[in-house]
């Protein structure tokens, strides 16, 4: 018997296992480790202020918090002695490449600076217009903009890196982690009793689900609808001698940006495709991807292409993740939905639910994202 089976080891089922452990609870967490996971693919951009979501207020009062609780967290994972977490605060550069994108740079500008009057975030001072040339001197490769943005508390994270983290952290407080699925849910009298997987039953008072596009599932055994679908993203990584590592995170507008990384890499994204479950790189969409490469950074043009990544986003009816307790099924929770957007909101939803299992309120309303809201 133990505390909570979480189900579902990305980013966000590792950081629920993590806050669980963390507080006492007995846990276990089950991954199956599927092809395509977002966690496995995602660029990593750590910067709601100048996210193409953030003309959703309800997103935006989660992906605030959230991004903000990066940094304590790794001062907390560092703590029990796990120093290498993936997570950098490099600065950002939002830039609109031609007249067309103009509009919508300033509709970001706009919203930012209502929301830095508002709400005092992002806090005054941290993001300033730049000229086009001084753009071009904070990262060589990249064409002239007409506009641009600095945001100097823009992150990034590495998402394999960071849930690595979460579960040798969690480890050293007595979290178990197995490989394998659960098949099924038990449950007696609308009261969850443990989950049945392929390496048999595992006894739990609480069954946490954060099975990423593959939390749909269980929607039958929980008898609620959760209209969560893929949506692939398509990510090259490229290889240049220039040396990147103090670069900021370049952004355009529609899911066009650069994240460069230490040694020379640079990350080209990101795809946005109902496939289904196909966790695929195509010809079309590296061909989409190294067009978008060439446009807003001609001078990668010489780079060397040395990875190609897909990974599937499980996103939303409304945009929204599900978080939070399962109507009917007393023990039931769901941590999934978080889209695009999973490596931004994921460790804070894990703080969020070990919250809501200890009976403390959490620091967000979570209504908008209750997963009986459909």
């Amino acid at each position: 018997m133990t505390d909570a089976v979480v189900v579902g080891g990305g980013i966000v089922g590792s950081a629920v296992a993590y806050h669980l452990a963390r507080d006492g609870h007995g846990t276990v967490l089950v991954d199956r480790r599927d092809p395509g996971r977002a966690t496995d693919a995602g660029a990593g951009i750590l910067s709601p202020p100048t996210s193409s979501r953030n003309a959703s207020d309800e997103w935006f009062r989660l992906a605030a918090p959230a991004v903000q609780y990066y940094p304590h967290l790794v001062d907390e994972l560092r703590e029990t002695g796990v120093e290498e977490t993936g997570y950098t605060q490099c600065g950002l550069l939002a830039v609109a490449m031609d007249d067309d994108a103009v509009g919508t740079f300033e509709e970001v500008e706009r919203r930012l600076r209502e929301r830095q009057a508002t709400m005092g975030y992002p806090a005054g001072g941290t993001v300033t217009e730049l000229a086009p040339e001084k753009a071009v001197e904070r990262v060589p490769p990249l064409a002239t903009p007409e506009r641009a943005l600095y945001y100097e508390r823009g992150a990034r994270v590495d998402g394999k890196q960071f849930e690595a983290a979460l579960r040798a952290a969690g480890r050293t407080h007595g979290l178990d982690v197995r490989d394998g699925a659960v098949e099924r849910l038990r449950t007696a009298g609308g009261t969850v009793t443990g989950v049945e997987t392929t390496s048999g039953e595992l006894a739990a008072d609480t069954v946490v689900l954060a099975g990423g596009a593959w939390s749909p599932a269980f929607a039958d055994q929980l008898g609620l609808d959760v209209p969560v679908d893929p949506v692939r993203g398509q990510i090259v990584h490229v290889e240049t001698e220039a040396d990147t590592g103090g670069w900021p995170v370049v952004t355009g507008f529609g899911h066009r940006y650069l994240v460069p990384w230490d040694g020379g890499r640079v990350a080209i994204g990101a795809t946005d495709e109902e496939v289904g479950y196909r966790a695929d790189t195509t010809v079309a969409g590296v061909h989409e991807l190294l067009g978008t490469a060439r446009a807003l950074a001609p001078g990668l043009d010489d780079a060397r292409v040395r990875d190609l990544r897909a990974g599937l986003r499980p996103v939303a009816a409304d945009g929204l993740p599900l978080v939070g307790a399962v109507p009917g099924v007393d023990g039931a929770f769901l941590a999934t939905g978080h889209g695009a957007t999973g490596l931004q909101l994921g460790p804070y939803t894990g703080k969020l639910v070990a919250d809501l299992l200890a009976g403390r309120d959490p620091e967000v309303d979570l209504d908008a994202y209750r997963p009986g809201r459909f």
